[in-house]
């Protein structure tokens, strides 16, 4: 079972959508406890990283949420839910994030326009099951004003006058920067493959 993370705010119904379609095993869920014994996590994510962090907090899903990755469960963060995952963000003031990856999290300095919206193609820098059967010609749609750096958690980069992590792994820990049930056949083949990485 894929508990995905309800914090009270974040894009769930298209997410929803999506598993539905895919026939996933999955329960939307703001019980902790649910969370950190569930086979697998998804942390979708809208909004500011400081105000949902917070959200986190005071549900005690924090604690929950790196209680299934240290556990070494298959866990997904979406847009602001990947940011989180980071060490922090200055998004209006500092402030702290799971940890998960390493660096913080960053206003675009170079950006032609923020936000970052629109569609745009996918460089994949390494291989991993997550990216498994995206090619060269697979665009995601973002929306997005602050980026994480690419680093060696880096599966695929993009650029919107920054280079900046489109998508990122470490061990059992995936993540987007745009939401994969938006963007459809990469979005598609993205969820498709976490879901075989649950085997739930």
């Amino acid at each position: 079972m894929i508990a995905v993370v309800d914090y009270g705010g974040g894009n769930l119904g298209s997410l929803i959508s999506a598993l539905e379609r895919r026939a996933a095993r999955f329960v939307v869920t703001s019980d902790p406890e649910e969370v950190a014994r569930a086979e697998a996590a998804i942390l979708p994510g809208d909004g500011a990283f400081g105000a949902t962090m917070e959200a986190l907090r005071e549900r005690g899903l924090d604690r929950a949420v790196m209680a299934t990755i240290e556990a070494g469960r298959p866990f997904l963060g979406i847009c602001v839910g990947m940011q989180l995952l980071y060490e922090g963000s200055n998004e209006f003031g500092d402030h702290a994030g799971l940890g998960a990856f390493r660096g913080k999290v960053e206003r675009f300095t170079s950006a032609p326009r923020v936000p970052h919206m629109g569609w745009n193609k996918l460089e994949i820098l390494r291989d991993h099951p997550f990216v498994r059967g995206l090619g060269p010609d697979s665009y995601a749609y973002f929306l997005h004003s602050y980026r994480a750096a690419i680093d060696a958690d880096t599966l695929a980069a993009c650029e919107h006058g920054d280079r900046f992590a489109a998508i990122a792994a470490r061990d059992n820990v995936m993540a987007t920067q745009f939401h994969p049930e938006k963007s459809q056949a990469t979005g598609a083949r993205l969820l498709d493959n976490f879901i075989g990485l649950c085997a739930c």
